[in-house]
């Protein structure tokens, strides 16, 4: 995260003119379908691209949404399944944008948001063959030196730029590449037809061509005694330049306990899942993971990190590590099935959250690994995942239920990259299907992808590129620098904030606005529109599971 160093006119917002919000991309023939109307409705129709009218519905007023503070009705067309074009029209003459209703709508979006992670990459060029517009020379090349460490350099290129900075982080990085090796994981069909077009296109499935241009990175933050530096970066966020012309000298920060468990963790997921493709890296992976976990049985105290005096890069800090080591041990012992790891897994369970999926709390990360590994489980340690994941998908449930938009969030939901938390929740609901082997919670997850393609008060598409009101001004310097008019696509927007950290939406938002409509789609107001590696990849595990749920619909 940042703060911005630029200076332009006050912008001009568009705003959504339409009373009637659907997901822009469409929805499948046999999926649910719903529309949001906030004036008076009784009945709806949906017209096709020949302007013939081919549905007739009835609207249910839901009543007064809470964190919209809109008058709600539904409009639900689940039972239409003609697969083509459409406009949602009420009995006032209230229009929709116009969307799809195709067993293919999510795949763009798919494909957008992870080939994001390439237009993200740090210490490559990006050419024209594979970027397009958006090419770039090499950045970030240069030798970084510890932060009041001395002359020492290290080489520590590659990765992914963390957000709308130009800062690479550890624990983010490390989330991200788990949430997108667990999507894999979890959907392989999904993944089987994608074609990105990255310059290791062949070698193995384009996913993990991209997660590991990540892991190498990763490991190169890997001290010799095993420990993890927590982040490189400069000393302040860089203006708002190309990221070539970034030249200030990089630092390595302290390690952390956190970062020192998580490349553990994933490096142990990473390693199990690239043996078939290839055995040398998979043994490295191994090996840094090894090397990581016996410092961290050696070093049992906690070991945070706060910014030192003069840097004001992104700092991740965390208050405790229990959930990042459960999950380190709970990694070794799906790959190795030592009992020296189970013992920590065992002692480990409590104190925290079984199902959390983000950067800051990886407790849910641990739950996976150990449901889906091959290895003994006692059964105790199964109902513990299984309850945790089932209890919060109902708690999630009932915050559905109670939001006229079928958002999975409340209002103290709505915070700094929001969408995280709307995207973590899709992924509760998802596991605690898989947990249980059945669809009791599909439609819920669903919404989730409906709110971040526009079903939601602002009528933004949350994710660049993908729907005609999407956001195109998000707080990312590439996309601001170069001069291009359209935006990179497939970056997911932070979202509404109702407590905005930056002066410029304090200044756009007046005060009093309902929380799911405090955004701007604004360059400057970072914490609203900033994006964020891991915003993006949940977003991959949501239409991950939506194409694979449509795929096996058909099967």
């Amino acid at each position: 995260m940042d703060s911005i160093y630029f200076h332009r006119e006050k912008p001009v917002i568009p705003q959504f003119d339409h009373d009637v919000f659907v997901n822009q991309a469409g929805f499948t023939p046999d999926g649910p379908k719903r529309a949001i109307i906030r004036i008076p409705c009784e009945q709806f129709y949906l017209r096709n691209e020949y302007n013939i009218d081919v549905y007739t519905g009835n609207a249910a007023h839901f009543g007064v949404d809470e964190c919209s503070g809109d008058d709600v009705y539904i409009a639900d067309f689940s039972d239409f399944h003609s697969e083509g074009e459409y406009v949602l029209i009420t009995d006032g003459g209230a229009r929709s944008i116009r969307f799809m209703i195709s067993r293919d709508v999510y795949r763009p979006v798919f494909d957008a948001l992870v080939k994001a992670f390439y237009y993200q990459r740090c210490g490559c060029e990006l050419k024209k063959e594979h970027a397009g517009v958006f090419t770039h020379p090499s950045c970030h090349t240069e030798t970084a030196k510890e932060w009041g460490g001395g002359d020492k350099e290290y080489d520590v290129t590659g990765g992914w730029h963390d957000a709308g900075d130009y800062g690479r982080y550890v624990t983010a990085g490390a989330s991200a590449a788990a949430h997108l090796l667990y999507a894999y994981k979890l959907f392989p069909s999904a993944f089987g037809r994608q074609k990105l077009n990255i310059p290791e296109c062949g070698a193995l499935p384009d996913i993990l061509a991209e997660v590991r241009y990540e892991l190498e990175w990763l490991m190169k933050m890997q001290r010799e005694d095993g420990a993890v530096w927590h982040k490189v970066t400069t000393a302040r966020h860089a203006p708002f330049i190309m990221p070539q012309d970034d030249k200030e000298q990089l630092y390595l920060f302290s390690p952390s306990s956190m970062a020192t468990a998580d490349l553990a963790a994933v490096c142990a997921l990473a390693s199990e899942m690239y043996r078939e493709y290839d055995g040398d890296f998979a043994d490295s992976l191994y090996n840094t993971s090894i090397k990581s976990y016996k410092w961290l049985e050696d070093n049992p105290g906690f070991l945070g990190f706060d910014n030192p005096e003069g840097c004001n890069t992104g700092t991740y800090g965390e208050r405790t590590d229990v959930d990042n080591r459960f999950w380190a041990a709970a990694q070794l012992y799906a790959l190795t099935g030592e009992d020296k790891y189970f013992k920590r897994i065992d002692s480990a369970m409590l104190g925290f959250s079984m199902s959390d999926l983000g950067f800051a709390s990886v407790g849910g990360f641990g739950s996976l690994a150990l449901w889906l590994c091959d290895r003994p489980i006692p059964d105790r340690m199964r109902d513990r995942i299984k309850r945790d994941f089932n209890s919060k998908a109902e708690e999630l449930k009932g915050l559905c239920a109670s939001c006229g938009y079928g958002c999975a969030m409340g209002s103290w939901h709505y915070i700094w990259g929001s969408t995280m938390n709307l995207l973590k929740h899709a992924m509760i609901f998802i596991i605690a299907d898989r947990i249980n082997g059945n669809d009791k919670y599909h439609r819920f997850a669903a919404a989730q992808l409906d709110y971040l393609l526009g079903t939601n008060a602002t009528g933004y598409s949350f994710i660049t590129g993908c729907g005609e009101f999407a956001c195109k001004s998000p707080h990312l310097r590439t996309a601001y620098a170069d001069g291009i008019e359209e935006c990179i696509p497939g970056f997911v927007s932070g979202g509404p904030n109702a407590s905005p950290a930056d002066e410029d939406a304090r200044v756009l938002i007046p005060p009093g606005t309902p929380p799911m409509k405090c955004f701007v789609d604004d360059v400057g107001c970072y914490s609203l529109n900033e994006v964020a590696i891991y915003w993006n990849s949940p977003a991959v595990f949501l239409t991950a599971y939506m194409i694979d749920h449509t795929e096996h619909k058909k099967g």
